[in-house]
């Protein structure tokens, strides 16, 4: 109000944020994303300690679990059904196996709720609905990183006792492959979330699917013990390469094709870019439906 009792239009052009309830398929908002990061930490920071709150052994889960884990697989897969390793160490095989399906199972299955868990949240205030999906990847890998560094543990144990295990240059592309990992489950988990809006069915499904496609890929068993008739249904599985390329960089054991990485990117970009357009168009009239 000025001083003649006229309006004061100085702040009409000082908006720097406008709602806007129609998008393009394109817009991936990557910017307004980048904007809320210090929301998304807040986030990944509520998602890492709340996972554990209230129990009695906490953040010793992330240790203890793949241990447990990764004896049940020796036990079961290693000593009663005889499975090859690849003259491996059973353990260190199936502890490397089960550290990298844990991060992916882990981010696909918690994002594929999103939209569920939070629909409470989401429909009283406004932010990038992305940041949820991301911060729990985010979190994911944060577990991730301390159990690859117990697994690192029991490879320099198993390397001075003398066992077969090889380290090579391939171990300086793990950060490339948790990437991917991190991103083929953002990607599948995004768009989860999405068709679950409107089918809560597969809210049911996910956690059998995921369990159903770990013996799909080579986690208890190397991709050079499948049959060759059967192995073009593993290949195909976008995180075989990877959990190989993984495995073999660390271990020294298995195959690498360059190949079959390259698939793997190519398949990680394609359904990443399909979540986001998804996640986003579902967004905009989700609460209709949830």
């Amino acid at each position: 109000m000025n001083a003649n009792g006229g309006l004061d239009h100085v702040a009409e052009d000082r908006w720097v944020t406008v709602l806007s309830p129609e998008t393009r398929w394109f817009d991936f908002r990557l910017g307004e994303l980048w904007r809320y990061r210090d929301l998304v930490a807040l986030f990944v920071r509520r998602d890492f300690l709340a996972q554990y709150k209230q129990t009695v052994l906490g953040p010793a889960w992330h240790v203890i679990q793949p241990i447990l884990t990764t004896v049940t697989f020796t036990i079961v897969f290693g000593r009663i059904a005889r499975i090859s390793t690849d003259s491996l160490p059973p353990f260190l095989f199936y502890f490397a196996g089960y550290v990298i399906w844990s991060y992916f199972a882990t981010t696909l299955t918690k994002i594929s709720n999103t939209f569920i868990a939070n629909a409470n949240m989401f429909g009283k205030v406004y932010f990038p609905r992305m940041s949820i999906p991301v911060s729990i990847s985010i979190s994911s890998m944060i577990s991730f990183g301390i159990q690859c560094a117990l697994f690192l543990g029991f490879l320099a144990y198993f390397r001075m006792r003398g066992a077969p295990v090889d380290p090579n240059a391939w171990l300086l592309a793990a950060p490339l492959l948790v990437v991917l990992m991190g991103a083929l489950g953002l990607g599948f988990g995004i768009i989860v979330s999405s068709l679950t809006t409107r089918y809560r069915d597969l809210t049911n499904l996910v956690a059998f699917g995921v369990q159903l496609l770990m013996y799909a890929t080579p986690i208890v068993y190397p991709l050079s013990a499948v049959p060759e008739r059967y192995r073009l249904v593993v290949v195909v599985n976008p995180m075989s390469p990877l959990v190989e390329a993984f495995r073999f960089g660390f271990l020294g054991a298995g195959t690498v094709s360059v190949g079959h990485l390259a698939y793997s990117v190519a398949f990680t970009i394609v359904i990443l870019i399909c979540g986001v357009l998804l996640f986003n168009r579902v967004e905009r009239n989700f609460m209709d439906t949830v």
